[in-house]
């Protein structure tokens, strides 16, 4: 289904700058990648509050932690597969150890990254960040989603690890909706089936439900942004509706949403869930439309996928 996309690292952009006229406190850092994470926008507009750090990814996030002992809330930004692969001991033992004011906003996660090719495509950053003690892990869906996330990482006390998408997103939240990081949104009621999602798979699943729509499958969509801390309520209410569950996500299935998802059902009501990601493989070259297609996680590939495993 076409629709009008916008560019949500340019969204990232936009809101830095809109909380940095709010806060004098935000400063923003980065890993010489302005120009593709959009931090550009916020250097142009408060220069003497960015900082360059080069191709030093480590350094981004010590730096960034110095700055906030001294009472200041630093946003850094990288690419996805650097931010928490690259520097993860120093996010672990620096930021999230201490309960810094560190928000990590990671550009470029997921296979849409495209051409660039595995090396890339961050498909493990939600597990491990989600693994480490007091980060919070938000995957936003659209424009808006980023930020709300963004403005909300401004304000809340701790680290935040944001996953933007390279790629460019259609609007699917409503605009007047007021994000809440301890609550995910039913964005489609039904009965057959619950669809637990994020991000750039929000949008598929959706349309995929469209489809199921068709063929007589009532499912429940449930955007998941806030994939730590997850809300328990909203996926055993809906697993209790449908008893069946189906998670999908832009990331590996180990680890991620998925993972997040098995263990709160596991523990709390235990129905069969099944989980549509990458699995345990890398990424390869290719374009957006092409990987999630050759994935399974475009609305088409979605609705052949869950047709069968309703069968």
């Amino acid at each position: 289904m076409t629709r009008e996309c916008k560019s949500v690292r340019n969204a990232y952009g936009n809101a830095l700058v809109e909380i940095g006229k709010e806060n004098k406190n935000i400063v923003v850092l980065d890993a010489d990648v302005s120009c593709s994470t959009q931090t550009k926008i916020f250097a142009k507009e408060f220069p003497e509050r960015f900082f360059n750090v080069g191709i030093a990814e480590q350094d981004l996030i010590t730096t960034a932690s110095g700055l906030a002992c001294t009472g200041k809330i630093a946003f850094v930004s990288t690419f996805a597969v650097f931010a928490s692969g690259r520097a993860w001991e120093q996010i672990r033992n620096t930021v999230c150890y201490s309960n810094l004011n560190v928000k990590i906003a990671a550009t470029h996660g997921g296979i849409t990254v495209g051409e660039d090719g595995a090396s890339h495509q961050a498909l493990e950053d939600i597990s491990i960040m989600r693994s480490i003690p007091n980060m919070t892990v938000i995957v936003p869906a659209d424009e808006k989603e980023v930020k709300d996330a963004i403005k909300f990482a401004a304000e809340h006390d701790g680290p935040v690890y944001i996953r933007i998408s390279r790629g460019n997103l259609p609007d699917v939240i409503d605009k007047n909706h007021k994000f809440n990081y301890l609550k995910a949104d039913v964005m489609e009621e039904g009965t057959d089936v619950t669809l637990i999602t994020n991000g750039e798979t929000l949008v598929e699943t959706l349309d995929c439900a469209k489809m199921l729509k068709e063929k007589g499958i009532n499912a429940e969509v449930i955007n998941m942004p806030v994939v730590k801390p997850i809300d328990k309520e909203t996926i055993i209410k809906s697993a209790k509706k449908t008893n069946r569950v189906i998670t999908i996500e832009n990331h590996s299935i180990i680890g991620g949403l998925g993972s997040a998802v098995c263990e709160v059902l596991s523990e709390n009501y235990p129905v069969k869930v099944s989980r549509i990601g990458t699995n345990d493989e890398f990424g390869q070259s290719g374009t957006a439309k092409e990987l999630m297609a050759y994935y399974g996680l475009n609305s088409e590939k979605l609705t052949e996928k869950i047709t069968g495993l309703l069968k």
